[in-house]
């Protein structure tokens, strides 16, 4: 069943100033946007630039004074879905050219830092079985709490702290597969399980795809368990937060009010 999407948020610019915006839905084999509709405010300048790994479009624009975004899209999920659990993991020489980038530490996923206690926490597990394992143990370990982190915590900081949302949750999730030398990346979504409704993200691991000898495939793990993979429509991807958000500016904006709504087509 397709997902109505919609998204609004207003934000104000005191001086022509540029901005990044990437909030629509990404046309990609497992998933089709139906339909799809973005009205913007007048802009200075605008044009549409390619997201990391060519899933999605951004929107760079250069605007001054108030500025709202309106987007409303449906979208039809088509993914490919197994229980991690059950997936083996590819070793790093054998993983494809264009995945071994995230193996890597990023800005927010300090995975070096965290090697230690993944290994003795979940040391007796391998790859899917321990993807698994870090999923639950950071839904029961880390508490979900609206406001808690800011732009600047880290995998590290919410580990520490045990508690944030769910950039927060995807981040150490992120951190924790990496540093079982399981490729991981950062996914911004749109799900009609989230609550309270926003945007939303998740992670997703590398791993071998039992219907490719050989070959292996992307697989979304939400551990706060509030997005089913069958029913998320994707966004954007990245090594971490910093690569996909929806509103980057470069220089300094007042935001306004957002309301995202998710839900299937009737």
């Amino acid at each position: 069943m397709p997902l109505d999407i919609s998204a609004r948020f207003t934000f104000w610019l005191d001086r022509p100033t540029d901005v990044l915006l990437h909030f629509e839905a990404a046309m990609l084999p497992e998933q089709t946007v139906l339909s799809a509709n973005t009205i913007l405010s007048p802009a200075l300048h605008m044009a549409r630039v390619p997201a990391t790994d060519m899933i999605g479009e951004r929107i760079l624009l250069r605007a001054e004074g108030a500025f709202a975004v309106n987007y409303r899209a449906q979208v039809e999920v088509k993914r490919q879905l197994a229980d991690v659990a059950t997936l083996a993991a590819l070793e790093p020489h054998e993983l494809p050219g264009a995945v071994v980038g995230y193996l890597f530490d990023s800005r927010y996923c300090q995975a070096d830092k965290l090697q230690s206690f993944v290994t003795t926490r979940f040391g007796g597990e391998e790859g899917g079985a321990r993807i698994a394992l870090m999923r639950d143990w950071i839904a029961a370990e880390i508490a979900y709490e609206g406001g808690c982190s800011t732009a600047e915590t880290t995998a590290l900081d919410t580990f520490v702290e045990r508690r944030g949302v769910c950039r927060d949750f995807a981040h150490v999730m992120i951190a924790f597969a990496r540093a079982s030398a399981i490729p991981a990346r950062y996914v911004s979504c749109f799900s009609p399980g989230v609550e309270p409704p926003d945007f939303h993200a998740v992670a997703e691991v590398f791993l071998a795809d039992p219907a490719t000898p050989g070959g292996g495939a992307w697989y979304m793990v939400d551990a706060t368990g509030m997005a089913d993979p069958a029913t998320t429509a994707k966004i954007g991807v990245g090594h971490d937060a910093a690569d996909v958000s929806f509103m980057t500016v470069f220089g300094e904006a007042d935001y306004g009010d957002h309301e995202v709504r998710v839900s299937h087509s009737s």
